[in-house]
């Protein structure tokens, strides 16, 4: 089964003095381009956490962020007072006549008036961290592949349409033909010259030969079939699906450049915009 590069998830924990939040989103990427967002207090944790993304979701712009929401009565932020009772004198002196009040309201917002007590990393807590990191990835990975049975469907029906096209076309071949073959023979009489029978029958047969998509029709065939078994199969991605695709769609362009008639070619231009919807949504898969 095939899964989506796009896809969400979330997960929270309430510990006994701070809520932790994960998120995880993603996009379509040629490869894994991760952006992690973290409380300065585990950033020694990123390069693991890094290496444990990338081992979930291996392709994607993904964004990766936990949020730190403190529920303890206490704060780690305090007031720097030494540094406030230092810019208030420094203040007394330019505003002599001001109050303390005043003084106080502009000491608090100068520069490293208030002050962080970095904590240390609990282990406990990052255990239990973890087991929400986990949780929100296993949620994404949810989503992409909810995401992945949609684009399977989409897959489905362009690749339903594109065979539907492609036995039109063929029903066109006997007209298509016989239509070459009245116009070269009025060419011929036009000319009002002498030709010979079987030498004209032989270059015919060579050019309709030169203009025959039966080969095209076999290999397009088995593309189609391929990609669909693809889809279907353990080892799907998005960039073996796109190599498919591509050879999709060298046989749709000769079947265009040999049809040589109007209708079959409407039909060939109806292939290319089922097939160009396909790579658009090829680009999502991972």
């Amino acid at each position: 089964m095939i899964q989506s590069m796009t896809g969400f998830g979330k997960a929270t924990l309430q510990l006994p003095t701070k809520k932790i939040t994960v998120e995880v989103k993603s996009l379509n990427s040629k490869g894994l381009d991760l952006n992690v967002r973290m409380p300065s207090l585990y950033r020694e944790m990123e390069l693991g956490l890094r290496n444990q993304i990338a081992l979930k979701l291996e392709r994607g712009k993904v964004d990766f962020s936990i949020f730190i929401e403190s529920t303890a009565e206490q704060t780690s932020t305090k007031v720097n007072v030494p540094i406030v009772k230092a810019y208030i004198n420094q203040l007394r002196e330019v505003y002599a006549d001001a109050d303390e009040t005043e003084l106080m309201k502009m000491a608090i917002r100068m520069p490293d008036t208030m002050k962080i007590e970095r904590d240390e990393i609990d282990e406990n807590d990052w255990v239990q961290i973890q087991t929400v990191i986990e949780e929100a990835l296993q949620n994404i990975l949810n989503f992409r592949k909810d995401e992945g049975m949609s684009l399977e469907k989409e897959f489905q029906l362009r690749i339903g349409n594109i065979r539907q096209y492609m036995t039109e076309a063929l029903a066109l071949d006997p007209e298509r033909v016989q239509a070459i073959k009245d116009r070269l023979q009025t060419a011929i009489s036009e000319l009002k010259v002498n030709v010979d029978e079987n030498r004209f029958e032989q270059e015919l047969i060579y050019y309709l030969e030169k203009l025959d998509i039966t080969e095209e029709k076999v290999r397009l065939t088995n593309h189609l079939d391929y990609f669909l078994e693809t889809i279907n199969g353990a080892e799907a991605n998005g960039r073996k699906l796109g190599f498919i695709t591509q050879e999709m769609g060298r046989e749709i362009n000769t079947m265009g450049s040999k049809s040589n008639h109007a209708q079959m070619q409407k039909l060939v231009v109806q292939m290319k915009d089922e097939l160009e919807k396909i790579k658009e949504q090829v680009l999502n898969v991972l």
